[in-house]
């Protein structure tokens, strides 16, 4: 049986080799780096646990967005784990209920998250790992991994209730990215920012793995900040950038603050991208109305949720409709029930 290297985005991604994949405040990184310390992530925690496989066991990590994060992430589906990504900032109370609710075994945290995940760690005898200790570690055999090993657990946003967890399989998580990339036309010449959370669909799924699945460039951000975003966008240098609606309502504010030749130069910046998408929550039609105003870009919305992860999506080359979430995308079937079923 392949080991977890061949499947369907660990294949895609040697394919890049030495083109850059991600850059953060560390500096620019590059593919073949990422599946080097991504497969020595893996050897760590195989050795910690004295296995050849994970077999699924649940490893969480509260990692700022970075080089580090993706290599944990990769490391953990290439032992045969289970990833468990923690929201930052989070109350200590939410994040003891998820490791509990998990039942992880392991966590793992870098330098800023250290105190918090140690605390959690010894009331709960998990085994704790520093990511940057992790990456010190030879590479090793791999386990073999079906598609439809169980890859990831995230959790809703508990609107109704507590939040709740959703298990992705590997075979789940190429079908969404698959998609969106053909959906989206994301190519090896694409750059994209992220400047949202990792621990949601929207920013795991939509931004990073789309984008390393395409051989582009992911910018991150350790967290949002509306100068720095506009500053990047006028960079000239992005081609994609994706938000929730409040971004985008914060970054109107901070463009409706500032003089007017800046004005001028952050929306010429804009124009030159070729998307924007909007979601993850409904977008008024007067922000996207104001959003095309100062950019000329019209707020590409989608609609997914952690249950099912994206769904339905506007025509990037056709039309836009104000206030749509646009239709099923391809391999999506849709049913619509009344409140009988």
């Amino acid at each position: 049986m392949p080991n977890a290297a061949s499947l369907p985005l660990f294949v895609r991604i040697r394919q890049h080799g030495r083109r850059r994949a991600i850059v953060d405040k560390d500096g620019t990184h590059s593919y073949d780096a990422l599946l080097r310390d991504a497969s020595r992530v893996a050897a760590s925690l195989l050795e910690d646990g004295r296995r050849m496989d994970l077999d699924e066991e649940r490893v969480a990590f509260l990692i700022t967005p970075s080089y580090c994060w993706v290599s944990v992430l990769w490391g953990i589906w290439l032992a045969g784990g289970i990833a468990v990504p923690l929201p930052l900032g989070a109350p200590a109370a939410e994040l003891e209920y998820l490791l509990d609710d998990t039942q992880a075994e392991a966590i793992i945290f870098d330098e800023a998250n250290e105190t918090i995940v140690r605390s959690l760690a010894a009331t709960r005898s998990l085994r704790a790992h520093g990511c940057a200790n992790l990456l010190t570690h030879t590479e090793t055999v791999l386990p073999a991994i079906t598609p439809e090993r169980r890859a990831m657990i995230l959790y809703t946003s508990g609107t109704t209730s507590r939040p709740k967890g959703v298990v992705t399989t590997h075979a789940n998580i190429t079908a969404q990215v698959a998609t969106l990339v053909a959906a989206w036309e994301w190519s090896a010449d694409d750059r994209i920012l992220l400047c949202l959370p990792l621990h949601h669909v929207h920013g795991i799924i939509n931004i990073v793995s789309c984008a390393m699945w395409s051989g582009a460039i992911c910018e991150m951000l350790p967290r949002f900040d509306a100068k720095t975003v506009w500053e990047r966008i006028a960079s000239g240098e992005l081609t994609l950038f994706m938000a929730v609606p409040t971004i985008y309502l914060k970054l109107i504010a901070e463009w409706e603050t500032s003089p007017r030749e800046r004005q001028r130069i952050l929306s010429k910046g804009a124009a030159k991208l070729r998307l924007m998408v909007s979601g993850s929550a409904a977008l008024p039609v007067g922000t996207l109305k104001r959003w095309k105003e100062i950019t000329g870009h019209t707020l590409l919305e989608r609609y997914g949720m952690t249950e099912m992860g994206m769904a339905l999506s506007n025509s990037y080359r056709g039309q836009r409709i104000p206030g749509s979430v646009g239709t099923p995308l391809p391999g999506v079937e849709v049913r619509l029930v009344d409140e009988r079923g």
